[in-house]
């Protein structure tokens, strides 16, 4: 399959919003394209986040990944958190997700970033395998922990 990533532009609200939609409810949300492109519009509007579109030779929407900028105060310096990471049940086992975190990886590294973090569900093995064949690490020495507000 042959496709390309770019950065996302507030343009790209109605070919994105429905891959965004569809990643949450891969992880058990309900069906709501409005209030996903709510969402992306305004990370894009405030420049809170960073998003990367795989699209096909014809501008069809295959994938995305999601970054947000994070810092180390430990190391003192720039990391990026990978928070979404979705590709189209059509395109999956085609490359687009190794592309996409492949291009994430190099973006952020082109913008001075030390590090790129991510979680995924315990139950994601073809997840994990790919982050794991990309040269990815698993975290065995912390724990992590959330506070529901």
């Amino acid at each position: 399959m042959s496709f390309h990533i770019r950065q996302a532009t507030i343009l790209d609200l109605d070919t994105l919003a429905p891959l965004f939609d569809g990643y949450r409810q891969f992880y058990g949300q309900p069906a709501d394209l409005a209030r996903a492109r709510d969402f992306l519009a305004e990370r894009l509007r405030q420049h809170e986040s960073l998003v990367l579109l795989a699209l096909d030779e014809h501008g069809a929407a295959l994938g995305f990944t999601q970054l947000y900028p994070l810092f180390s105060s430990v190391r003192t310096v720039r990391t990026w958190l990978l928070n979404d990471l979705f590709v189209a049940a059509t395109a999956r086992r085609q490359g687009v997700g190794a592309g996409l975190l492949k291009a994430a990886a190099e973006h952020a590294h082109a913008l001075g970033a030390a590090s790129l973090s991510l979680s995924t569900a315990l139950d994601n093995a073809p997840a994990q395998a790919l982050y794991e064949a990309l040269g990815w690490q698993r975290d065995y020495q912390f724990c992590e922990y959330s506070l529901t507000l």
